[in-house]
Order: C-alpha cells, then sequence, then structure tokens
C-alpha cells in the first residue's frame, strides 16, 4: 500500500496559532509530525495490528485537528514566524580590576535569561537550554526547550521562559509546557508578566498584552522601534523603545505618559515607584512611574546591555557592551567600576549583597557584591572562582507538547490528592475549569493548550489558586478515563 502523507496548517491572522500537524500512514505504521510552521518540528509514532486501524486512527487524529481549524495546506508555501536574534558585541573591560567572582557556571551559548529567588538560580540560553543551580553553584536540573531563550521571567512562584519559536514555556510544574502563544506576526524581543497577563515588547516597537488562557487583550505600536524594555505591574504597563519609554495603563485604555531618553532603551528594570532604562549612549536613567519624569541619571562608559538594583534603589547596578560592571548609588554617583571577566552581561539580578549576571560567552556568573568584597578587589584582592561543572547524571526536562505526552489514569475517580479539571468550550473558546469539589467553579485553569480536548478529564497535583483570579498547575498531569 502507498505511504500517505496528509499536511494541515493553523494560522491565524493576529492570533497565536502559527502551526501544522502532518499525519503519515505507511502500511500499520502511523506517525505524526507537529509544531511551529517552519520548524522542524516533533515526531511521533505509532504501529496497529492491521492497515484498516492505522488508517481508523490516522482519520481520527486528522478530524480532531480540522475540527480545531487545521485546514490542509503545502508545507513550505507559508513562512515562518520572524525571529530576530539580538546581535551584541562584546568588548575587552578598561577597568583596571576584575569583579570578585565566587563560582562561574558556562551554558555553551550566550545566554540573555536569568531569574534569581530565595530558592535558586535559573540560566535560559541561545540554544534553549534552561539550568537551575542553588546560590552555591550547584546545577540542579536542566531544561531542552525547542528554540532559542529570549528571556526568563517569574510571577509570584511560577517561572516563565520565553523562547524565539513564539512559545512561552511554564516551567513550574513537573513537566513544562506551552503555557501562551505568540502572534506570528510578533518578533518577540522581550517579556513580562504580572498575575497572570504577559506583556511582550517586538522588533517594530510594539507592545501586545495576552491573558492567563492565551486569549489577546490589547496592543499598542509606539513612536519607536527595537523594544528591548517592557515591565508590568498592577498599574501599567511600561515599554522602552528606540525613542524612550511609555506607559500604558494596566487595561490597555490610555497612554498615560511618554518620556524620551538618552539613545534607544535596550534593557529596563523596575523598583515599586520606579523604572529604570539602559540606553546605547552610555546611561541608566531612572523615571517616575507615576509622571514619567528623570528623577536620576547613571553614566557608564559604554552602551548599558543591563541594569538592576538593590531593593529600593539604594544602589543602582550596570553592565556595557566593553564587559564592565559598575555600581552607583541613589542620587548618580559612580562608586565602582569592575571587570566580569566573563564576557559583557545582557542580564543580571541582585539577591543578598550578590550580583548574578548572565554573559555573552553564555556564562551565569555570581559576584559578591557586598563592601568588603568590592573594596578588596579595587585593591586587587579577588576570591578564586570556581568553575561549576554540570552533573553526569543531571535530569533534563522537556515540554509536554501533546496528549501522548500526558499519562492516562484508568480510574473513574480522582486520587484523594488529585484535583480533576475539565475542557469545556464557551463562547467558541476553549476553558479548563475545576470540577472537584472544594474550588472555585468559575475560575479557569492555565493549561497546556496542545491537551486542550472538548470534553476531556484530567487530574492535576499542585493546583493553586492566584492572585489573578485563576488556577495555575504546578504538579503532574494525566488523564483521567
Amino acid at each position: 500500500m502507498a505511504r500517505e502523507t496528509t499536511y494541515l496548517e493553523l494560522s491565524q491572522d493576529g492570533g497565536g496559532a502559527h502551526k501544522f500537524y502532518e499525519v503519515t500512514v505507511d502500511g500499520t505504521a502511523v506517525s505524526v509530525r507537529y509544531g511551529r510552521i517552519g520548524a522542524a518540528g516533533q515526531l511521533q509514532s505509532s504501529s496497529f495490528p492491521n492497515v484498516e486501524k492505522a488508517r481508523a486512527a490516522a482519520a481520527k487524529k486528522i478530524g480532531e485537528k480540522v475540527r480545531k481549524g487545521y485546514a490542509p495546506a503545502v508545507a513550505g508555501q507559508r513562512a515562518a514566524r520572524a525571529v530576530t536574534r539580538r546581535q551584541v558585541t562584546s568588548a575587552p573591560s578598561t577597568a583596571r580590576a576584575v569583579a570578585p567572582v565566587l563560582w562561574r557556571f558556562r551554558t555553551g551559548s550566550s545566554a540573555f535569561g536569568i531569574h534569581v529567588d530565595e530558592d535558586r538560580c535559573w540560566v535560559g540560553n541561545q540554544a534553549g537550554d534552561v539550568y537551575t543551580l542553588s546560590h552555591g553553584g550547584e546545577v540542579l536540573a536542566r531544561y531542552s526547550l525547542p528554540d532559542g531563550v529570549k528571556c526568563l521571567v517569574a510571577d509570584e512562584f511560577w517561572i516563565y521562559a520565553g523562547c524565539d519559536d513564539g512559545t512561552v514555556y511554564d516551567l513550574s510544574s513537573k513537566v513544562p509546557f506551552g503555557a501562551y502563544d505568540i502572534a506570528a506576526d510578533v518578533d518577540i524581543f522581550w517579556l513580562d508578566i504580572h498575575e497572570g497577563v504577559l506583556s511582550v515588547s517586538d522588533r517594530s516597537g510594539g507592545l501586545t498584552v495576552i491573558d492567563h488562557e492565551d486569549e489577546f487583550q490589547w496592543s499598542r505600536r509606539s513612536s519607536g522601534s527595537n523594544a528591548w524594555m517592557v515591565r508590568a505591574d498592577e498599574r501599567a504597563v511600561y515599554h522602552g523603545h528606540s525613542q524612550g519609554v511609555t506607559a500604558y495603563a494596566a487595561d490597555g485604555g490610555a497612554q498615560l505618559w511618554h518620556t524620551p531618553t538618552d539613545g534607544s532603551v535596550l534593557f529596563g528594570w523596575q523598583e515599586d515607584h520606579t523604572v529604570y532604562a539602559g540606553t546605547g549612549r552610555h546611561t541608566v536613567q531612572r523615571l517616575a512611574k507615576a509622571t514619567g519624569a528623570v528623577e536620576a541619571s547613571y553614566r557608564c562608559d559604554a552602551a548599558v546591555y543591563a541594569c538592576a538594583t538593590s531593593p529600593d534603589g539604594r544602589h543602582v547596578f550596570a553592565a556595557d557592551y566593553a564587559s564592565s560592571v559598575y555600581c552607583f548609588d541613589a542620587d548618580g554617583q559612580r562608586l565602582w567600576k569592575l571587570g566580569t571577566g566573563g564576557g559583557s552581561a545582557l542580564s543580571m539580578q541582585y539577591l543578598d549583597e550578590r550580583l548574578y549576571l548572565v554573559t555573552t560567552d553564555g556564562s551565569l556568573i555570581c559576584m559578591d557584591a557586598s563592601e568588603a568584597a568590592i573594596l578588596a578587589a579595587q585593591r586587587g584582592s579577588v576570591p578564586t572562582a570556581v568553575d561549576v561543572k554540570s552533573a553526569a547524571a543531571l535530569p533534563v526536562f522537556t515540554p509536554a507538547a501533546s496528549p501522548a505526552a500526558v499519562a492516562t489514569v484508568s480510574v473513574a475517580a480522582a486520587p484523594a490528592d488529585g484535583v480533576v479539571v475539565e475542557c469545556v468550550r464557551q463562547g467558541g473558546r476553549m476553558r479548563v475549569q475545576v470540577v472537584s469539589g472544594g474550588f472555585e467553579p468559575s475560575w479557569n485553569v492555565q493549561f497546556p493548550r496542545g491537551i486542550r480536548e472538548p470534553g476531556a478529564r484530567y487530574v492535576v497535583d499542585g493546583l493553586h489558586a492566584a492572585s489573578g483570579g485563576f488556577y495555575r498547575v504546578r504538579g503532574e498531569i494525566r488523564r483521567l478515563v
């Protein structure tokens, strides 16, 4: 019997979907390839007792996709999504002293993503690798994502990785899953998330806002381009681009203010009442969130790639393209400049007198930012940096992208420690609602899009109510049959 292949695509104008689904029947074997249009995708294969059952299984898979809006297409005719990988230069530092680096972990590829909290450190690189480490430098786990990591963002204790393939992956549960799918015409530069609402800045200077159900809320087009900054809180979204910083009301209803900056914005940071914009003209500027007024400026010796602050902005840290890192007091006085000893920092975070940097050479660097350590470094006395190695048996987690990746629970009721959720269609949208007792039934669940099927029920371990009025998954997902 001849080999039969059916190729389908789902690409929505202004929406998030830009995917293909290909089913091939070859005798008693059925293979399914799926993913982003223009990418190789993922492959799954199954075998059946006879040709008839193989063809029936393939027809069922195709029918399910057609009902979801997929349509026959010709592979290669529709373009892949636009992806701009940030091209950065890195020069040697002109600082006389090197920073007091405690440990360094080399990920193997240029790294932009970083998140540091009380429990661990996260780093994501352009190869799609995300590692977690202890504050002492022990490598704990690795996530292997399908494409380069643009940035890592946190919302309470949920961690998300925004990738070049347009997917934002939730890394908080046992198995990572795609929580948001960015529209194909949005060339992602940076992301931020607040109470489940995702803000995306892009190459054209646009801003797109998506809610926890992965549904478009609003968008704005700024006067500039190359929007490398987006920060959000309960009041507003702060958008930095080539023409400055613009603040929009959280509901998208109005522009609150716009402030031109000293050069294009290359990075952004926020505290409770202020935002910080690192610019291409060697400056970090502190802006009042309420009015956009420039409150202070912090002058570096080269274009600023990253910035951060200690709590309440008491100290302001910056990194430039010349592999240097700076510290200023709140008023703008430069306190010190040191070489990173490991490339130019592309992002950074501060926690408990330590400054964590991710760099052009793919390193996650932990430096001692205490006053005593900096004084010693300026005199030429620095600790011997520990070169952290990854364990051979390190666990590697990959995303669950389809129903085949979800375990099946062959019971009629959920285990005592599980929560049952059900996929229901409401107003043309697929919702995931809690149906177990003791939970608020009107709240929806942030759930992998790939396993949302009408009428399907799942058992979820570790379901947590979020402050935005929905639930998030922090445990294992298993299909209930």
